[in-house]
Protein backbone atom coordinates (compact mmCIF):
# COMPACT_ATOMS: atom_id res chain seq x y z
CA UNK A 1 0.00 0.00 0.00
CA UNK A 2 2.81 2.43 0.85
CA UNK A 3 4.51 1.73 -2.49
CA UNK A 4 1.32 2.59 -4.37
CA UNK A 5 0.87 5.77 -2.37
CA UNK A 6 4.49 6.81 -2.99
CA UNK A 7 4.14 6.08 -6.71
CA UNK A 8 0.97 8.16 -6.95
CA UNK A 9 2.66 11.00 -5.07
CA UNK A 10 5.57 10.98 -7.51
CA UNK A 11 3.19 10.94 -10.49
CA UNK A 12 1.20 13.81 -8.98
CA UNK A 13 4.32 15.93 -8.46
CA UNK A 14 5.55 15.15 -11.99
CA UNK A 15 2.21 16.15 -13.53
CA UNK A 16 2.20 19.34 -11.48
CA UNK A 17 5.72 20.19 -12.68
CA UNK A 18 4.75 19.54 -16.32
CA UNK A 19 1.67 21.71 -15.93
CA UNK A 20 3.69 24.56 -14.47
CA UNK A 21 6.24 24.29 -17.29
CA UNK A 22 3.47 24.51 -19.88
CA UNK A 23 2.01 27.58 -18.20
CA UNK A 24 5.41 29.32 -18.09
CA UNK A 25 5.89 29.12 -21.89
CA UNK A 26 2.92 31.23 -23.03
CA UNK A 27 3.52 33.80 -20.30
CA UNK A 28 6.93 34.61 -21.74
CA UNK A 29 5.47 34.96 -25.26
CA UNK A 30 2.78 37.25 -23.86
CA UNK A 31 5.48 39.32 -22.19
CA UNK A 32 7.16 39.76 -25.57
CA UNK A 33 3.86 40.77 -27.11
CA UNK A 34 3.18 43.24 -24.32
CA UNK A 35 6.67 44.69 -24.66
CA UNK A 36 6.31 44.93 -28.44
CA UNK A 37 3.07 46.86 -27.99
CA UNK A 38 4.60 49.17 -25.39
CA UNK A 39 8.03 49.71 -26.95
CA UNK A 40 7.64 49.29 -30.71
CA UNK A 41 4.07 49.86 -31.80
CA UNK A 42 3.99 53.57 -30.98
CA UNK A 43 6.57 54.22 -33.71
CA UNK A 44 5.59 51.40 -36.07
CA UNK A 45 1.78 51.53 -36.14
CA UNK A 46 -0.49 52.02 -39.16
CA UNK A 47 0.44 55.14 -41.11
CA UNK A 48 3.69 55.70 -39.25
CA UNK A 49 6.44 57.51 -41.18
CA UNK A 50 8.81 54.88 -39.68
CA UNK A 51 6.88 52.09 -41.37
CA UNK A 52 4.24 49.78 -39.98
CA UNK A 53 5.73 46.59 -38.58
CA UNK A 54 4.08 43.62 -36.95
CA UNK A 55 5.71 40.21 -36.51
CA UNK A 56 4.07 38.83 -39.64
CA UNK A 57 5.50 41.58 -41.85
CA UNK A 58 8.85 39.78 -42.03
CA UNK A 59 10.00 36.18 -42.12
CA UNK A 60 11.97 34.62 -39.26
CA UNK A 61 15.38 35.10 -40.91
CA UNK A 62 14.63 38.78 -41.52
CA UNK A 63 13.67 39.34 -37.88
CA UNK A 64 16.77 37.47 -36.73
CA UNK A 65 18.98 39.60 -38.98
CA UNK A 66 17.25 42.80 -37.86
CA UNK A 67 17.78 42.16 -34.17
CA UNK A 68 21.30 40.78 -34.61
CA UNK A 69 22.66 43.36 -37.07
CA UNK A 70 20.37 46.33 -37.60
CA UNK A 71 18.50 47.16 -34.40
CA UNK A 72 21.35 48.96 -32.64
CA UNK A 73 22.33 50.99 -35.71
CA UNK A 74 18.80 51.97 -36.73
CA UNK A 75 17.47 52.76 -33.26
CA UNK A 76 20.36 54.42 -31.40
CA UNK A 77 19.05 57.86 -32.39
CA UNK A 78 15.41 57.10 -31.59
CA UNK A 79 14.39 58.84 -28.39
CA UNK A 80 12.02 57.25 -25.89
CA UNK A 81 9.45 59.98 -25.16
CA UNK A 82 9.04 58.82 -21.56
CA UNK A 83 12.69 58.98 -20.52
CA UNK A 84 14.22 61.24 -23.17
CA UNK A 85 16.97 58.64 -23.69
CA UNK A 86 17.66 56.55 -26.80
CA UNK A 87 15.48 53.43 -26.93
CA UNK A 88 18.66 51.36 -27.18
CA UNK A 89 19.38 52.47 -23.61
CA UNK A 90 15.85 52.20 -22.22
CA UNK A 91 14.97 48.71 -23.49
CA UNK A 92 16.92 46.20 -21.43
CA UNK A 93 18.72 43.33 -23.17
CA UNK A 94 16.31 40.91 -21.49
CA UNK A 95 13.25 42.82 -22.74
CA UNK A 96 14.76 43.13 -26.21
CA UNK A 97 15.26 39.36 -26.27
CA UNK A 98 11.58 38.83 -25.39
CA UNK A 99 10.54 41.24 -28.16
CA UNK A 100 12.85 39.42 -30.58
CA UNK A 101 11.37 36.03 -29.62
CA UNK A 102 7.83 37.37 -30.07
CA UNK A 103 8.66 38.80 -33.50
CA UNK A 104 10.34 35.59 -34.67
CA UNK A 105 7.60 33.32 -33.27
CA UNK A 106 4.94 35.42 -35.04
CA UNK A 107 6.83 35.90 -38.31
CA UNK A 108 5.16 35.38 -41.67
CA UNK A 109 6.80 31.98 -42.15
CA UNK A 110 6.19 30.76 -38.59
CA UNK A 111 3.56 28.22 -37.58
CA UNK A 112 1.42 31.02 -36.10
CA UNK A 113 1.92 34.35 -37.92
CA UNK A 114 0.52 37.19 -35.86
CA UNK A 115 0.12 40.88 -35.44
CA UNK A 116 0.59 42.60 -32.13
CA UNK A 117 -3.04 43.75 -32.30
Amino acid sequence: MNTTRQFLSVVHVALLAIGLALVAGPVQAEDGKTLYRAQCKSCHDVGSPNGEYTPMDLIQDQWQRFFDRKYERTHKGVVDPTSGKPVTETISPEDLELIKEFAIEGAADSEHPMTCG
